[in-house]
C-alpha cells in the first residue's frame, strides 16, 4: 500500500512538473513572439510602442474584467495601487518596444534579464527577503554578462540598430519597471487570484496608455502607413502579449523563480535564433560569450532561490487550496496599506 501510495505521488508530481514547464515555456515562446513582432514593425518604419501596448491591456479587460463583475467582490487590493501598477507597466512596455527602434533583437532580449537582479534588490529593500551569498553571486555573473552586450554594441557598429546605447539604455530602464511591476504583481496576486490583478492592469494600463498617446504618439500613428502586414503585426503582438501576461501568474505561483527564470533563459535562445534565421544576420563572438555568461548567472541564482515553489508545494497546494496563500494573506491584515506593491 506504502509503496502504491509513493508511485501516485510520484506520477502526480512528475505531471506537475511537466504542466508547470510547459507553462514556462508558454511565456518563453511568447516573449520571443513579441520581440519578433516588434522588431518587424520597426523595420516597417512603425514607431508606435504605446499603440501596441493599448491593445494587449485593451484585451485582458476584455477578457477579465466581466469575471471580476460577475463575482461582486470587493477589490482586496485598493485601486489606486492598481494605477500605479498600470503606469509603472506601461513605461516598461514603453522603454522596451521603443528600444527596438534602435538595437538589436538579440541586445534587446539579453538586456531585458536584468528585471532578474534589479527585482532580487528590490524585494531585499523594499519587502526584506533575505538571500544567500550564491544568489548575489549569480546575480553579479549575470551582470557582467549583460555589460558585455553594451561592450559589443558600443564597438561593434553591426548590431542590427541605428543607435545600440540608446535602445540598450531604454531596455535597462525598462528592467526596472518590470521589475517594481512584477513585486507588485506578485504582492497582489498573492493577496487576491489573478484574475482581478490582470482585469485591473488591463483598465489602469488602457487608461495610461490612452493618455500618452494622445500626447506622444499621434504623429506616429498619423505617419503610418497602413497594410495587412502592419496590421497583422499588431495584432500578432497583442495575442502574445495577452498570452504572456496570463501565464506568469500561474509559473510564479506555481512554479517559482527557479522555473520562472530558466524559462525566460529560453527566450534569449529564441532570439538569437530569429536573428539568425529570420534576421539573417551576423552574431558578434562577444554576444555567444555574453549568453553563456547571463545563463550562468541565472542558473545560480535560480537555483539557490530558497523563496521557490518545489514541486512537493504544487501538490500540497492544490490538495489544500492555496493554503501557502491564505496564510501569507492573513499575515498581511492590517499592514496592507503599508506594504501594497512593495
Amino acid at each position: 500500500m506504502l509503496f502504491d501510495a509513493m508511485i501516485e505521488w510520484r506520477n502526480k508530481n512528475v505531471l506537475g512538473v511537466i504542466f508547470v514547464l510547459f507553462l514556462g515555456q508558454l511565456v518563453s515562446t511568447n516573449l520571443a513572439l513579441n520581440s519578433f513582432t516588434s522588431s518587424l514593425l520597426a523595420n516597417h518604419s512603425v514607431n508606435a510602442p504605446l499603440t501596441q501596448c493599448l491593445l494587449c491591456y485593451s484585451l485582458l479587460a476584455l477578457v477579465y474584467t466581466p469575471i471580476v463583475l460577475y463575482r461582486r467582490q470587493k477589490l482586496a487590493v485598493p485601486w489606486y495601487w492598481y494605477l500605479l501598477l498600470g503606469f509603472i507597466d506601461v513605461q516598461g512596455n514603453l522603454c522596451v518596444v521603443k528600444a527596438y527602434q534602435y538595437s538589436s533583437i538579440t541586445s534587446v532580449m539579453l538586456l531585458d534579464c536584468w528585471t532578474t537582479p534589479w527585482a532580487m534588490i528590490l524585494t531585499w529593500i523594499l519587502i526584506g527577503t533575505r538571500y544567500s551569498l550564491c544568489q548575489f553571486f549569480g546575480a553579479a555573473i549575470c551582470m557582467a554578462g549583460l555589460c558585455l552586450v553594451v561592450f559589443s554594441d558600443s564597438v561593434g557598429g553591426a548590431s542590427g540598430g541605428k543607435n545600440p546605447l540608446l535602445g540598450d539604455g531604454l531596455v535597462i530602464a525598462g528592467t526596472v519597471c518590470y521589475a517594481l511591476s512584477n513585486v507588485g504583481m506578485e504582492y497582489c496576486v498573492k493577496k487576491k487570484n489573478r484574475v482581478e490583478v490582470l482585469s485591473m492592469l488591463g483598465i489602469f494600463g488602457v487608461l495610461v496608455s490612452i493618455c500618452q498617446i494622445i500626447l506622444m504618439e499621434r504623429n506616429n500613428l498619423e505617419e503610418i502607413k497602413w497594410s495587412p502586414e502592419i496590421i497583422s503585426l499588431f495584432g500578432c503582438y497583442a495575442v502574445s502579449a495577452f498570452v504572456f501576461y496570463s501565464t506568469i501568474p500561474c509559473v510564479l505561483k506555481l512554479g517559482g523563480a527557479v522555473l520562472f527564470n530558466l524559462s525566460l533563459l529560453t527566450s534569449d535562445v529564441w532570439g538569437v535564433i530569429i536573428r539568425v534565421f529570420g534576421f539573417h544576420q551576423k552574431i558578434q563572438w562577444l554576444y555567444y560569450v555574453s549568453f553563456i555568461t547571463v545563463g550562468v548567472g541565472l542558473i545560480i541564482y535560480s537555483t539557490n532561490d530558497q523563496n521557490s515553489i518545489t514541486t512537493t508545494n504544487v501538490e500540497n497546494e492544490n490538495e489544500s487550496g492555496n493554503s501557502q496563500y491564505q496564510l501569507l494573506d492573513e499575515e498581511n491584515k492590517g499592514v496592507r496599506s503599508q506594504t501594497a506593491l512593495t
